[in-house]
């Protein structure tokens, strides 16, 4: 079952949900993008307090942002491709390529520059997931 805040994303604001099969196209598409990482609210308490401000963020971005949410079963898969560690997480990405992650709640302020900071960045490759390796 969905959270009711992260389900009004689908209902109320017509947000798209990716999966694996979807993921590509959507990335690809003309401009900037932001997938929404909720991951499970109940133990990610701030995942919906994310939920709450990412309209919010949407409308202060207002045409240079569009948000989708990845569902649970792309999530693991996803979250190694983009190569992040900590839950709820929102990935910027313009035309397929990797922009930066923020993740938790933040400040607006904070919100505000680095969002901006991140749409004016040049994309590039995501990081993916990274095991370190000890010398022997």
């Amino acid at each position: 079952m969905v959270h009711p805040l992260i389900q009004r994303l689908f209902d109320e604001y017509g947000y798209p949900a990716i999966g694996e099969d979807n993921h590509d196209a959507f990335i690809g598409q003309e401009g900037a993008v932001v997938l929404f990482f909720a991951g499970d609210p109940t133990r990610y308490r701030e995942t919906t307090d994310v939920a709450v401000v990412l309209p919010e963020l949407i409308k202060a971005f207002s045409g240079h942002l569009t948000p989708a949410v990845v569902t649970p079963p792309a999530e693991v898969a996803l979250q190694r491709q983009y190569g992040f560690s900590a839950w709820p997480a929102l990935v910027f990405l313009r035309q397929g390529g990797y922009l930066g992650v923020i993740t938790g709640i933040q400040n607006w302020g904070d919100y505000l520059r680095d969002i901006e900071g991140l749409l004016g960045a040049e994309a590039s490759q995501a990081p993916g997931f990274k095991v370190p390796v000890v010398g022997a």
